[in-house]
């Protein structure tokens, strides 16, 4: 699968939330059906844990810069939470 493909999709077709802040407030509301997190996110837990509150987590492999300009925006992303997938093939990522 194309994840850069994958995430543009997600983004303009399903419920998206970028950053940090929202996402772990969307995995805490069990709102979130998977997170991306970039391997330079500061906040450990989301990094070290392979799952969070049962919530599949994908480990990107690069920076907030790369997973930012993967997902087509100028601004890096840490971590980011599907509530929705869209029409994007997103869910179906290898997680763990």
């Amino acid at each position: 699968m194309d994840l850069a493909h994958a995430l543009k999709v997600a983004l303009q077709t399903g419920t998206v939330k970028i950053g940090l802040t929202e996402s772990v407030e969307s995995a805490l509301g069990k709102k979130a059906r998977l997170l991306i997190v970039a391997k330079s996110c500061p906040n450990e837990k989301l990094v070290k844990e392979s799952r969070f509150e049962k919530i599949p987590v994908y480990h990107y492999d690069g920076t907030a810069v790369e997973l930012g300009a993967a997902c087509g925006k100028p601004f890096p992303i840490s971590a980011l939470a599907i509530l929705d997938p869209g029409s994007s093939a997103i869910l179906s990522l290898e997680t763990g």
